[in-house]
């Protein structure tokens, strides 16, 4: 997904760069300096912010510029999307094993629209299908990304059949830029929250454990309290979750944690613990003869897919029970699929009891009398170390360790 491509357009880079350097320095004209810019040309830049954000971010004094609330506001995450445009030629000098040119900002980078023209070529390898998203010309989208490969000083895109693809150094510096224009696109939100109006998107990964009930239960209390937010959800296997997460595309990812040693650029809190249990139609043969090692043995098995957290402790959980580990019939993840499976056949499933929750309360499923050793999971959430959530995301946060606290494994 390209960041806030249409609509509403981020801040300007420029300004936002003439604002944190007055901050830096104290006043217009030590910024000017910085900048190599005329002083009116800063005032230009910071009067034209606050018209665009329509907040006062300074109060003028003889001795200087002093932040006002709403500057304190957006300053943290206006210094992030700076910084990660910053760091780009020094990971591009690393990648080309050259020195980094430290003398100079890149500038080439300082145009959101260049930027979104970069993103949006990454995601559509087509340059007039970019052209046409952005209501530009061809001409302007070639010309923009002309401007960014001079810059970087290597090609950023390769044409192949399957159109333009990003080049070694396009993936390389593609995470930094998107989370730029995140950290951009969150200052609106960040100043009408400090207005006391929780506005903006919050983009959660959802993984299989949390969006039967917990998390629609979270969004329903969100929703309820500030009906300005937008929930839009990902529901993509978890690698592919942490890579949106990295690159800012999402705000956490919500379910059974990980390894957080594998992760370690990212941040794990557990909501609560629980254990797998097995589940099957009422009246399945297992629920009369719980003990019959045999029967377990030889059931048709609906299991979660190969290589993942879950399945991996299963196969634990069956070494301890004396049972080989099966082949199941089915891999899935699909809720409602394992349903209909269990509901019409004599298959067993093993999952968290929150996921089929209605079901089991209902009576269409039941959960076996058979305990499941060494299933027991973390469940919480991720997100980047060190990142600065928007209020929308901090309020959907809020609700799911409200809901979660609600509603514990024994309840």
């Amino acid at each position: 997904m390209a960041p806030n491509i249409t609509g509403n357009e981020p801040v300007n880079l420029m300004q936002i760069r003439a604002f944190c350097q007055v901050v830096a320095q104290g006043s217009v004209s030590r910024a000017a300096d910085e900048l190599f810019r005329t002083q009116s040309a800063v005032t230009r830049s910071i009067h034209d912010l606050e018209q665009r954000l329509a907040v006062p971010l300074f109060e003028r004094h003889s001795g200087g510029m002093m932040l006002t609330d709403f500057g304190k506001c957006i300053l943290p995450r206006a210094r992030r999307a700076i910084e990660e445009l910053h760091s780009l030629p020094r990971r591009l000098a690393k990648l080309l094993s050259r020195s980094s040119r430290n003398e100079s900002e890149p500038l080439w980078l300082f145009n959101v629209r260049r930027l979104q023209i970069f993103i949006t070529l990454c995601q559509t390898n087509h340059m007039q299908s970019v052209a046409h998203q952005l209501g530009l010309s061809q001409p302007a989208v070639s010309a923009a990304l002309k401007v960014l490969e001079n810059g970087a000083g290597i090609p950023l895109l390769e044409r192949t059949p399957h159109g333009m693809v990003p080049s070694l150094a396009g993936r390389e510096i593609e995470p930094n830029i998107r989370r730029a224009l995140n950290e951009l696109r969150h200052i609106p939100a960040d100043i009408a929250a400090r207005k006391g109006n929780l506005v903006g998107t919050v983009r959660v990964g959802a993984l299989p454990l949390g969006r039967t009930r917990l998390l629609p239960q979270a969004i329903i209390r969100l929703t309820s309290r500030y009906p300005g937010i937008k929930v839009v959800t990902s529901e993509s296997a978890w690698g592919m979750l942490a890579a949106e997460m990295r690159a800012g595309e999402i705000d956490f990812i919500f379910g059974a944690l990980r390894n957080s040693e594998e992760q370690q650029d990212m941040t794990s809190e557990t909501l609560f613990d629980e254990e797998m249990v097995l589940v099957a139609r009422p009246d399945h043969p297992l629920s009369q003869h719980p003990c019959d090692r045999r029967a377990l043995r030889e059931a048709r098995w609906v299991l979660p897919r190969s290589h993942t957290p879950a399945r991996r402790l299963l196969d634990t959980c069956f070494h301890r029970m004396g049972i080989p580990a099966p082949d199941p019939v089915v891999e899935s993840g699909d809720l409602a699929l394992v349903r209909g499976l269990l509901r019409d056949s004599d298959m067993l499933a093993a999952v968290s009891a929150h996921q089929l929750e209605v079901e089991l309360a209902s009576g269409e499923l039941a959960v076996l009398p058979i305990a499941l050793p060494a299933t027991g999971r973390a469940i919480g959430l991720c997100y980047r170390t060190g990142c600065l959530h928007s209020p929308a995301a901090d309020a959907l946060i809020s609700c799911l360790r409200d809901v979660c606290g609600d509603y514990p494994l024994d309840a």
